[in-house]
């Protein structure tokens, strides 16, 4: 159980750090971070409400992640005013 947990942080801060590549974003870590934990959230739930689901650790489940946390980003720039 704690296990799972520390994996899906790890995992949607990974997610975190590619969409800020992605998208140029300077957030720094820990915002990275807390959004790419909120875009993976996000994002897998978009994508099995289509039907895709992936595991946690893989290619596949990194990618939705990522854009999931690529789709937060922008929901964040668009809330905070940012460019």
């Amino acid at each position: 159980m704690l296990w799972n947990i520390i994996i899906s942080i790890c995992i949607g801060a990974l997610a975190g750090w590619l969409a800020s590549v992605l998208m140029n974003a300077k957030n720094g870590f820990w915002m990275n971070a807390i959004l790419g934990i909120a875009g993976s959230v996000v994002g897998r739930f978009l994508a099995a409400l289509i039907g895709i689901h992936a595991n946690k650790i893989s290619i596949g489940g990194i990618l939705i992640s990522a854009a999931g946390a690529c789709l937060v980003i922008w929901l964040y720039r668009k809330l905070a005013g940012k460019k």
